[in-house]
C-alpha cells in the first residue's frame, strides 16, 4: 500500500522547492555564525543540526572554548528568545521552572500567581549541567522531554520551538553529578568541543581583544525555523541510507553478531539513536547543500549520535579504549 498524502505532507516537487529555499536560509545562518565563531566548523555544524532537527544538544569541552558564545550567537542568528542558567549544586528545581508567589489585591484578597522560571525560553543554555543535583537535573530533563512543566497541579506549556543546549566540563568530576544514561539519551547529539586550530586561534586573538566586536544579525525567526524543522521530517530517505542507519546502530549493540562490539561494549544504543540519525542525516544534507541524505552523512554523524548512548566494558576501559575508538572501528567496517 502506498503512502497516503495527508493535507500537511508535500508532493515531491513542493519538497524540492522548499528544500532549495531552506538550503539558501541555512547557508545564510552558517555565514552569519562564522562572523563571530572562528574555526570549530564541526561544533557549529553539529549544534545547528540538533536545532534544525528539533532536538537538544550536549556540548562537552573544557572551559573557555566559546561554548556559551556559540549558544548566544545561535539565539541571535535564529531569532530565538534565549535564556541562560548557570548550574550549581544548590540550584533548586523551582529556580529553573518557576514558582508560585502570593499576591494581595486592594480588597485584601490573596491569590497565587505563577512566576515563570528561565526554562520558559526558545533556546535555553544550561551551563555545566552536571553541577546540579539530580532533582534539578531531572526537572530540566523532564521539561526537555515533555515540553511543559507542572506546578501545583497546573500545566504550563513551554514556548515553541524549545531547545536546550547544555554544556558539560569533562575534566572536573569533583562536586559534580554525572547525568544518568537514560537522561543522556534525551540529547539528540553529543558535540565534543576541542581546542581551536592555530589559524582560528590567531583570528580569535586579533578579533576579540579590540574595542569593538562583530555582532551577528538575525537571519531567521522562530516561525521560519519551525518550517525548516517540519520540512526536514518530510524529506525522503532512500532504503540504502535507512539500511545503513540500522546496520550501524545495531552493530554497536553487544549480542548482535559484531565480534569487536561483543568484546568491548557493555551496553549499546537504543532505537532513539536511529531516530536521531534519520533526522540529523536529512538536516546535514541541507546544511551541506544537498537535497537528500547519503551514506557519508551516516558515517559523519556516527560519533555525535552514538557516543553518549553506549558504554564500554571494564576490560576495554582498562586497556585505554574510548567509545570514540569503538565507533571509529564500526564506521570503518561500515565503509567496508
Amino acid at each position: 500500500m502506498g503512502m497516503m498524502k495527508t493535507e500537511d505532507s508535500l508532493g515531491e516537487k513542493e519538497i524540492i522547492a522548499a528544500a532549495e529555499k531552506a538550503l539558501a536560509d541555512i547557508a545564510l545562518v552558517r555565514e552569519e555564525v562564522s562572523k563571530v565563531i572562528f574555526g570549530q566548523e564541526n561544533v557549529v555544524e553539529n549544534t545547528l543540526l540538533a536545532v534544525l532537527s528539533g532536538g537538544h544538544a550536549l556540548l562537552v569541552g573544557v572551559p573557555g572554548l566559546a561554548k556559551t558564545k556559540l549558544v548566544t550567537t545561535l539565539g541571535e542568528v535564529l531569532g530565538l528568545g534565549a535564556n541562560r542558567i548557570q548550574f550549581t549544586p544548590d540550584l533548586m528545581p523551582s529556580d529553573i521552572l518557576g514558582s508560585e508567589v502570593m499576591d494581595q489585591d486592594e480588597n485584601g484578597r490573596r491569590s497565587f500567581r505563577f512566576v515563570k522560571g528561565p526554562v520558559f525560553a526558545q533556546l535555553l543554555m544550561a551551563d555545566e549541567i552536571n553541577r546540579a543535583s539530580p532533582r534539578t537535573q531531572s526537572a530540566l530533563l523532564q521539561s526537555m522531554q515533555e515540553y511543559h512543566v507542572t506546578i501545583a497541579g497546573q500545566r504550563y506549556d513551554l514556548p515553541t520551538p524549545f531547545h536546550v543546549l547544555a554544556t558539560q566540563n569533562p575534566l572536573e568530576q569533583e562536586g559534580t553529578y554525572p547525568l544518568p544514561e537514560a537522561q543522556l539519551d534525551r540529547f539528540l547529539l553529543q558535540v565534543d568541543v576541542h581546542y581551536p586550530e592555530l589559524a582560528a586561534e590567531r583570528q580569535i586573538l586579533l578579533e576579540t581583544t579590540g574595542i569593538s566586536e562583530t555582532k551577528p544579525q538575525a537571519v531567521l525567526d522562530a516561525g521560519r525555523l519551525m518550517e525548516i524543522q517540519k520540512l526536514i521530517r518530510q524529506m525522503p530517505v532512500s532504503d540504502k541510507v535507512v539500511d545503513a542507519i540500522l546496520d550501524l546502530v545495531r552493530s554497536a549493540r553487544p549480542g548482535q553478531g559484531n565480534a569487536a562490539t561483543d568484546k568491548n561494549v557493555a551496553w549499546g544504543p537504543g532505537p532513539r539513536a536511529g531516530q536521531a540519525m534519520m533526522l540529523c542525516a536529512r538536516a546535514r544534507a541541507l546544511y551541506e547543500g544537498r537535497l537528500a541524505p547519503s551514506l557519508d552523512d551516516i558515517h559523519a554523524l556516527a560519533e555525535p549520535v552514538l557516543e553518549h548512548r553506549m558504554a564500554l566494558t571494564f576490560a576495554a576501559r582498562a586497556e585505554g579504549m574510548s567509545v570514540r575508538d569503538v565507533i571509529a572501528g564500526l564506521v570503518k567496517q561500515a565503509k567496508g
